[in-house]
């Protein structure tokens, strides 16, 4: 069988220096907001090219603590628009609705899956002040376009990056563009630690400043505290764990973006429509960090069936969009079909970086046997 991703196997690979690290922290004495973190928020500050790096417990808190200290700042307040993709993860959509926040769902464009610039556009209104820039499977969002908009409408930009750690466009990084990004370490991303964990990066000082505290307490000094905040804290054990992991980030990308170029270059099935058309460019596919390669299938629930009983492991994501799930009701009656049709053919490959090239090509070859 070959998985859709080991992260034993993965981790395997680096087990001495992961103990090494978990031992130093161990023997510190100190677990919380300690070196391990100031040295990760250094290094990971570096790699993406920003300003400021703020460790928090999870993707999600990223994103809803970089929403909330907009509203502490008076740039936000409750009731704004807040314009995000329909066919994202619902976390996307959970940190603008905690935030007592109006979502405003748009199509993206279905070749790439990101929000769509036109879609953008079309959904301003008087009350919008945010765009949440998803950054889904991997692939930068149209990031010159949507912060030339931003400007041209005084608005702030959102990225969620917990899917595209490295990701660039002309060499600018995920996490370097929009006005703050919402960064998650799940175990499963290209950057994933041991449990859960997530980072926050931004240019912004007084942003910065805001989000440090709200995630300790709504405090910068123990026992004195400026807002009504809340515990989210990167604790020194992942940090420790993902500075090890970062050193390799960049080596497991190289593998992953191979793979999508074979797979790209080498599945040639009229009936499995791909992410990357056939003409892309070297540089425009290693622009991309495939934290997923996303493959549509018309018939997709055969597609799964006949390629498990091959031996491969396929996972959908997301198969429910955000709009017809429970806990958005009031939604279930809306129409994007955009979303709804990626929802309903999406199917994800393999592509971790330590599958071989036998598994690749026996990738290929189930691929493009597929019949119906």
């Amino acid at each position: 069988m070959i998985k859709f991703l080991e992260l034993d196997v993965i981790n395997q690979q680096y087990r001495s220096e992961l103990i090494e690290a978990c031992a130093k922290v161990i023997d510190s004495g100190w677990y919380i907001a300690g070196q391990e973190l100031k040295a990760f928020e250094e290094e990971f500050t570096d790699y993406c090219g920003s300003k400021h790096c703020i460790g928090v417990a999870n993707g999600l808190d990223a994103l809803i603590l970089t929403l909330r200290a907009w509203k502490e700042l008076g740039k936000l307040e409750e009731g704004d628009e807040v314009i995000v993709p329909a066919n994202t993860y619902i976390a996307s959509i959970l940190a603008i609705t905690e935030n007592r926040l109006k979502a405003v769902l748009v199509e993206p464009n279905p070749q790439t899956y990101n929000i769509c610039p036109d879609s953008i556009r079309s959904a301003i209104t008087d009350k919008t002040k945010v765009i949440v820039a998803v950054h889904l499977y991997g692939r930068l969002a149209p990031m010159p376009e949507i912060m030339s908009i931003a400007k041209e409408y005084d608005l702030l930009v959102l990225e969620d990056s917990a899917q595209a750690h490295g990701a660039h466009i002309d060499g600018k990084k995920a996490g370097n563009w929009g006005h703050a990004s919402g960064f998650s370490f799940y175990p499963g991303k290209n950057l994933g630690a041991l449990g859960d964990a997530g980072a926050i990066t931004t240019n912004d000082d007084s942003l910065a400043n805001t989000v440090r505290a709200l995630g300790n307490y709504g405090s910068h000094k123990k026992y004195e505290n400026i807002y009504q905040g809340l515990n989210s804290r990167l604790d020194e054990m992942q940090a420790a764990i993902l500075r090890v992991k970062l050193r390799h980030l960049s080596l497991e990308t190289a593998r992953r973006q191979e793979i999508a170029i074979r797979y790209a270059q080498s599945i040639d099935n009229p009936l499995i429509l791909q992410p990357i058309a056939k003409g892309a460019s070297i540089s425009e596919l290693q622009s991309h960090v495939f934290h997923l390669y996303v493959v549509r299938c018309g018939e997709r629930d055969v597609l799964q069936e006949y390629l498990a009983k091959a031996g491969i492991q396929t996972l959908i994501h997301y198969p429910i969009p955000p709009h017809k799930q429970q806990a958005y009701k009031t939604w279930n009656d809306d129409s994007y079909p955009a979303t709804e049709k990626i929802h309903s053919e999406a199917l994800s490959l393999p592509i971790s970086p330590v599958m071989s090239d036998m598994d690749v090509k026996n990738v290929i070859d189930a691929c493009n046997s597929f019949r119906l």
